[in-house]
């Protein structure tokens, strides 16, 4: 498999990508709708609600962090997690321009 050339595509297309392949995985769609139902957790609730081990849910939850879909805050010797409003905001956009476009389009 060949390298992905990621400086052929813009800084958007590259974070909308970034952050399409970050929820591309049931335990991570599983990880943020936890948080969003509990608003914010450490990383032990999480694994006491996902049929995973711990070193594989802090994998998770590093990718989401990565793609900048979570954020974390240091409390005592856990780390508290929640959403970044800021990243689905950049999702809502991007969808809503997209299903904007859609809608005008008249295809196949």
């Amino acid at each position: 498999m060949g390298a992905t050339k990621t400086d052929h595509f813009t800084d958007k297309q590259n974070q909308i990508a970034t952050i399409a392949k970050a929820l591309g995985h049931p335990a991570r769609i599983a990880i943020i709708e936890h948080l969003l139902k509990v608003n914010a957790c450490i990383c032990g609730d999480i694994v006491n609600e996902l049929p995973l081990a711990q070193p594989t849910v802090s994998q998770h939850l590093k990718e989401l962090r990565n793609a900048g879909l979570i954020k974390g805050n240091i409390e005592g010797n856990a780390i508290c997690y929640c959403i970044d409003e800021n990243t689905f905001e950049i999702i809502k956009n991007y969808f809503a321009k997209i299903l904007t476009m859609v809608t005008k389009q008249n295809c196949c």
